[in-house]
């Protein structure tokens, strides 16, 4: 019922003046043979093929950013010990470890998603590949007899670590929608992101096995602090692996038909690339170069580009700025909250306190996000990508109000933690089933293809620009844990307003949602189906040769 009513909210947030869509407002189309092929093929081995060589780099991703997050106490007991067995990173160090990979991501982001535009996707994604294959290495081989130099070595590398992650972001995106078909493009998208939550729980579960290895030696008692200095170091450097994995198939893809057919204009390599590898026969015709001759050119800067797609690149890029304010700040600061809460009061050692942390951000993963990414790969074709995204913004509000809210309750009763622990689960069941996923599709889908690239790589910087703000706000405003749950609350309300300036994109060509192929007869504006209160199904028109 919750979805039904918002059908009329989604459908009209997408319409303009006399009720006629963005889509219907744009001129009808030609549709390139190589491209519909690829919209109509029924889903093949390939596809599945491209799903985990592309979400491979997410799996990285994930296990890159948030593995530092389970190390950073290990870090502040080793080298910056108070004589009590404990301590703690100094403020500045801990601002420097948690955030400087996102500031890399920012910049790899921007720079990598500009370059896949201009230089192809293929060529571009096994440079990302190699940068976090060597940085995940380095990271490990921090050694210095000062502890200012180990963490600010270890920073260098992950600045570097995080250029590379920043630019398979767009990368990956791109490619999966431009290999997919229309009908089950967005379970494909999603299918590729949600190799994040997997990558997350891997951080974890190595975090506790080699932990628990590290425990169960003689060398730990006598030495534990020198023991627990090797953990953290094969932790990061094992992030190398799942990239050298998937290196080789990366090099084999062939480059996507979008890129080789409407940037390079090479119809019949596009067509080639694509016969080899998916069981489909793409005929060409001549008419359609003169379709390709008569694209849109304006540029990212041009007022053509802000009237057409300004409001799309500002919502896209804001909602993923408000989603990872609270997700990154969650995540990241887990031990923060839960440790408020008094979750970890009876725990002691180094190693025993790394393997707390690390056991409840699994419980988290597995009761909470990757039950939320499954949903999205199931109901994203079905349900459509603005719908999910303001339930899903609409969720979190009302589950982080009910954490903030009763937070002493939470806090001074060791019999309700548990359900502190559930809500804490719910915000990310309905983070992943909602904007974690869907502002990672929709900028892969709603720009033309010489900018889509760009304008994905765009719309994430502003998301980790939203997850640094995060690591300021939690380590520099003096401001209780409660008062931050309300601030993050506040942000997901945010986050619905900007949704509604976003089209759907669902059972759509990726030219007819862009409008980037026009057809030079035919200039008027056209009517689409209507069904289901409003919302908008294409047809492609097939002309007779």
């Amino acid at each position: 019922m919750f979805y039904r009513m918002l059908n009329v909210v989604t459908s009209s947030s997408a319409t303009g003046s006399g009720g006629e869509t963005t889509t219907t407002r744009r001129a009808r189309k030609q549709q390139i043979t190589v491209l519909n092929a690829l919209d109509v093929a029924r889903t093949q081995l390939y596809h599945f093929i491209t799903i985990v060589i592309a979400g491979m780099g997410f799996f990285t991703d994930a296990y890159d950013l948030f593995s530092i997050s389970l190390i950073t106490d290990l870090l502040g007991r080793i080298y910056y010990p108070d004589g009590k067995g404990k301590g703690s990173l100094p403020e500045d160090a801990a601002v420097a470890v948690n955030g400087i990979a996102l500031v890399g991501t920012v910049l790899g982001q921007i720079f990598f998603g500009w370059l896949g535009d201009r230089m192809g996707r293929k060529r571009i994604y096994g440079v990302t590949l190699k940068l976090m294959v060597i940085c995940s290495l380095a990271s490990g081989l921090s050694f210095s007899r000062k502890s200012k130099d180990v963490i600010a070595t270890l920073c260098f590398f992950r600045f570097w670590l995080g250029v590379g992650v920043g630019g398979d972001y767009p990368l990956s995106a791109t490619i999966m929608s431009e290999y997919a078909n229309r009908r089950t493009r967005g379970a494909f998208i999603a299918a590729v992101f949600a190799m994040q939550g997997l990558g997350n729980l891997a951080a974890g579960t190595m975090v506790l096995a080699i932990s628990a290895r590290f425990k169960s030696t003689r060398a730990y008692e006598t030495d534990p602090y020198g023991q627990a200095d090797y953990v953290w170091r094969i932790v990061l450097m094992l992030g190398a692996v799942p990239a050298l994995l998937t290196y080789y198939w990366r090099m084999k893809m062939p480059e996507t038909a979008r890129y080789t057919a409407l940037i390079a204009k090479n119809l019949k390599q596009a067509a080639s690339d694509m016969t080899s590898v998916l069981e489909i026969d793409i005929p060409l015709g001549k008419e359609e170069m003169d379709a390709l001759a008569i694209q849109d050119e304006f540029g990212l800067f041009s007022m053509e580009f802000v009237q057409r797609y300004g409001r799309e690149l500002l919502s896209t890029t804001m909602c993923w700025l408000l989603l990872d304010i609270v997700f990154y700040s969650l995540n990241l600061f887990m031990k923060e909250f839960f440790s408020d809460i008094g979750w970890f009061e009876d725990v002691e050692g180094p190693l025993e306190h790394t393997y707390a942390i690390a056991r409840t951000q699994a419980i988290i993963v597995l009761a909470g996000t990757l039950p939320g990414y499954l949903f999205t790969v199931i109901f994203i074709d079905k349900l459509g990508r603005t719908r999910i995204q303001i339930v899903g913004f609409t969720m979190m509000t009302i589950l982080m109000l009910c954490l903030a809210g009763p937070y002493n309750f939470w806090k001074n009763n060791k019999s309700t933690k548990i359900g502190f622990a559930f809500l804490y689960a719910l915000v990310f069941f309905f983070a992943n089933f909602g904007p974690n996923s869907t502002t990672f599709i929709l900028p892969t889908e709603i720009f033309p293809t010489r900018l889509r690239s760009t304008c994905h790589g765009i719309s994430g910087a502003g998301g980790k620009i939203g997850a640094i703000f995060g690591v300021l706000w939690f380590l520099r405003c003096p401001i209780s844990i409660q008062n931050s749950l309300l601030m993050l609350a506040g942000c997901n309300l945010v986050g619905v307003m900007f949704t509604l300036a976003l089209p759907e994109s669902k059972g759509m060509s990726l030219e007819d949602i862009t409008g980037e192929i026009d057809d030079r007869d035919e200039e008027l504006p056209f009517e689409s189906p209507q069904i289901n209160g409003g919302e908008f199904i294409h047809s492609v028109d097939f002309d007779e040769h």
